[in-house]
């Protein structure tokens, strides 16, 4: 695991964040929370991604074909 991921998952949630405050300031509070929504979509695909990794590390290993 590198550690650019954990700066993807943070400039994530922090373009969220910014998003968000922006969109509820602006009276669209519907946008906003699908705006957080995508947002932990995007981040959840990420980290399923290393996990299917993950699994197919422990399978090689120990030759679980």
């Amino acid at each position: 695991m590198s550690v650019d991921l954990i700066f993807k998952i943070g400039a994530i949630g922090i373009l969220v964040a910014v998003l968000n405050q922006v969109l509820i300031r602006s009276g669209r509070e519907e946008q906003a929370m699908m705006v957080t929504i995508a947002g932990i979509v995007v981040v959840l695909m990420m980290v399923v991604n290393l996990i299917n990794d993950l699994f197919n590390s422990v399978k090689t290993i120990f030759q679980l074909y």
